[in-house]
């Protein structure tokens, strides 16, 4: 048995769309998501088919990590 209401568009008919909406950015608020990431993170979107073989981000840490030791050692530029 569904609980959901099924969505009638009669119920939509008096409703009317502006051409033009007017923002007030003043009261606007911050992206609630933005303090999350922090300055020493990095986001990046992996491709469909990279992303079906990793299922959470300590995963792909792992491999990066085991990937990055393998790498060998560079000097860095004192320059």
């Amino acid at each position: 048995m569904k609980n959901t209401s099924s969505f009638k568009p009669e119920d939509c008919a008096d409703e009317v769309v502006q051409d033009e909406y007017l923002f007030d950015y003043n009261s606007g608020k911050r992206d609630r998501f933005a303090g999350k990431l922090g300055q020493d993170r990095l986001m990046v979107c992996l491709d469909a088919d990279v992303a079906a073989v990793f299922k959470s981000a300590e995963s792909v840490n792992h491999v990066l990590r085991a990937i990055i030791t393998s790498l060998p050692a560079t000097k860095k530029d004192t320059s």
